[in-house]
């Protein structure tokens, strides 16, 4: 066999070196660190590794058979030596794995290093299709649809198999764990799991790619993330490589293109497969349902998952929680836990200290990885320790505390109360009185969408220096300005306000044309005074946020023209929260139509497919929300007495 050893310093016991902890910690989307590892691993690189010295690990390429004959590559890495008998824990990605970036991520203080230095045999492996695993890469695989088919859970299923039969001195334990799309291979190896399969740990998974991840919400197209991912993971066969747009102007860039159906045919020369399912499947269909892992994964939970979320993921917040919910409804053996912290995609596998500008007040990614990602894994591994795991363990941002919930969302001193949009700009938990201006007005011009953020941050996300990750921090000041974005908010906070639990909007809204999209913030404005941090004076924070496709207002499957200038009631889900608008604090909300190129523009007439919209197509739109006592127009959010 061919052994890989390198020696990482600093490690007071033993480390494991292993594949790409960039594309782990941020796979699936936050793509640019991982790019630079796929690049420094090619599929030929792999399948003849180079040999390092060093007496303390390890590592071994394998082509792993599966029950169809396919054979997949994988990378173990063990303590070497080691008499001891190990549990196992692997990775599965579509992204390729990189020894360098690994080895920074398994050293003390790295990403995965308090799991290293605890020992576990770690298996990283390269999922069907990509890399230097053979067969057909299928993105999202869904289920098997025959008895003798495969599919991800089957693939899982025959890795385990193998290694535990195969790998000396492991203790025929293993655990699949993973960030993004790894997360959703660890989900989906529950549907039908390995014996061997004694826990899980699915941390920002995806559930849902058209209600509410990575490519859609609520209909609306992502158009950046949807492209700058096709392309890196489709235009280059098995590896990864990044779409060159010959500019750092994502702004500028997507606006110039007036065909997105045919956008791969244009830049690319050839039709790539997932964009071209984006263009036929412009509708909720079975493409989009199949996916969700948890309609696949069994009714009742039989494997302990640790499913991890984070406040300001800029990718898949919806997914973990939406698992989360789902699985609860089987969970009669208390197998289902859920970790909700202050981070964006993957931010736990760093330090944590901070979002943006915001202190958090601890190293909350550190906390994570040491105090319960790790006594996780010892507990249903090894069988050492009590397991002292809440339910839910939330932070709750505003306070920077943790908090250890018997569920979520909270079921005690907690209650639903509207935010209620009212004339004048005022944001109130008072309801609209008769005799008050019955609507706010805006116009809406294709032409010149709102930008999701400032124009000279707007860089494709995949592009050098791109700020990404961490956009749900920028201040939302400059937008209330702007003709085309509505502002409402309140009087300053006599006193501390916590929110725990749902969060949505109802806007009773019309339009002139056929189509429209709502976009709602939800806002905490800090004070301008001298006591606030400078970074921090009058700056307007999200909390929640969400976009919603007109068109879809009675069926993500049927969509409909919007009858002109009829007021229509849209529900729009913002999901949840935990935060304490502090006293003296404001709480605001926006509403626009547009936020580009996060989302593509709507046309605001009426075409079947928007993929498919001609530039005669755009037109500019007077929209209208409504705020009478019929029609009260509101945001609802979950008060919560007390955070414990």
């Amino acid at each position: 066999m061919n052994f890989l050893r390198h020696r990482l310093a600093g490690n007071p016991f033993f480390r494991l070196v292993a594949t790409v902890a960039a594309a782990l910690a941020l796979s699936f989307a936050s793509l640019a660190p991982l790019l630079a590892a796929s690049a420094a691993a090619p599929a030929t690189e792999q399948a003849a590794p180079a040999t390092f010295a060093s007496e303390d690990y390890a590592g071994e390429d394998v082509m792993i058979p599966m029950r169809d004959g396919v054979r997949l590559h994988a990378q173990i890495w063990r303590p070497a030596p080691s008499d001891a008998e190990l549990p196992i824990i692997m990775m599965r990605s579509p992204y390729g794995f990189s020894k360098e970036r690994i080895a920074d991520a398994l050293q003390q203080g790295g990403s995965y290093g308090y799991l290293a230095a605890d020992g576990y045999i770690f298996v990283f492996q390269d999922i069907r299709g990509r890399f230097s695993s053979e067969g057909e890469y299928v993105t999202l695989r869904p289920r098997k649809s025959t008895a003798g088919g495969i599919d991800e859970s089957t693939d899982t299923y025959d890795s385990i198999d193998w290694l535990v039969r195969n790998l000396p001195e492991n203790n025929g334990k293993a655990a699949v764990m993973g960030v993004s799309y790894g997360g959703w291979t660890a989900a989906m190896a529950t549907i039908d799991p390995h014996p061997a399969l004694k826990a899980v740990s699915s941390q920002a998974s995806p559930e849902d790619m058209f209600i509410g991840d990575d490519f859609a919400h609520n209909g609306a197209f992502r158009l950046d993330y949807a492209w700058s991912w096709v392309t890196a993971l489709e235009s280059d066969g098995k590896t990864m490589k990044p779409f060159q747009f010959g500019s750092e102007d994502g702004y500028d860039w997507y606006l110039r293109q007036s065909d997105l159906a045919t956008l791969d045919e244009q830049h690319l020369g050839r039709k790539v497969p997932s964009w071209q399912n984006f263009v036929e499947h412009k509708d909720y269909d079975d493409y989009w349902k199949r996916s969700r892992p948890s309609h696949m994964m069994p009714a009742k939970v039989a494997v302990p998952n640790l499913i991890v979320a984070g406040w300001y993921d800029q990718e898949d917040f919806y997914g973990p929680l939406e698992i989360y919910k789902n699985q609860e409804k089987g969970d009669e053996d208390g197998l289902n836990y859920l970790v909700v912290g202050p981070w964006n995609h993957g931010g736990w596998r760093g330090e944590g200290a901070s979002y943006g500008p915001f202190e958090l007040g601890s190293a909350t990614g550190t906390y994570f990885r040491s105090e319960v990602e790790l006594p996780w894994f010892q507990y249903w591994l090894k069988g050492e320790g009590t397991l002292d795991q809440p339910e839910a363990l939330v932070f709750e941002t505003g306070s920077n505390q943790w908090q250890r919930l018997a569920s979520w969302p909270i079921r005690e001193k907690a209650v639903s109360r509207n935010l209620y949009l009212r004339s004048g700009g005022k944001l109130s938990f008072e309801p609209p009185q008769a005799g008050e201006a019955p609507a706010a007005t805006f116009v809406s011009d294709p032409a010149n969408p709102v930008p999701y953020r400032e124009r000279s941050d707007i860089k494709p996300f995949m592009t050098k220096g791109s700020t990404w990750s961490t956009w749900l921090a920028d201040d939302q000041s400059s937008f209330a300005s702007r003709n085309d974005v509505l502002f409402w908010e309140s009087d300053p906070l006599p006193a501390d306000v916590t929110i725990s639990g749902d969060v949505a909007a109802k806007l009773f809204a019309s339009t002139t044309g056929n189509d429209a999209d709502w976009v709602v913030k939800l806002l905490d404005v800090y004070p301008a005074d001298e006591q606030t941090p400078a970074e921090l004076r009058g700056r307007q924070r999200m909390i929640a946020n969400d976009v919603f496709r007109g068109r879809y207002y009675k069926s993500y499957e049927n969509p409909e023209p919007l009858e002109p200038g009829a007021v229509l009631g849209y529900d729009i889900d913002l999901h949840y929260a935990s935060h304490v608008f502090k006293k003296g604090h404001r709480i605001a909300v926006q509403v626009q139509s547009s936020w580009f190129p996060l989302i593509n523009r709507n046309p605001q007439t009426w075409v079947p497919n928007i993929l498919q919209a001609k530039a005669a197509d755009y037109k500019v739109q007077t929209h209208s929300i409504y705020h009478t006592p019929d029609n009260a127009s509101a945001i609802s959010v979950t008060v919560a007495e007390s955070a414990n």
